[in-house]
């Protein structure tokens, strides 16, 4: 049989131990021409520019017929 640790380790022990694993919410910044949020160093998704030029071209939605 495998050795068993003589005692339970506190759960405060634990989470010193883990403190460094929490998680941090994404950090958006705010698109310079169209002020929509976006990830930093990512072409927009609302209108398609990077670094102040337009990098991809952002089709319209089409309509939906009824």
């Amino acid at each position: 049989m495998a050795p068993l640790p003589k005692k339970k380790y506190p759960k405060a022990r634990q989470g010193k131990r883990r403190s460094h694993l929490a998680k941090t919410p994404a950090a958006f910044i705010e698109c310079s021409r169209c002020h929509s949020p976006k990830l930093p160093h990512q072409v927009c998704p609302s209108c398609g520019t990077y670094d102040g030029r337009e990098v991809i071209e952002i089709k319209s939605p089409k309509k939906k017929r009824k």
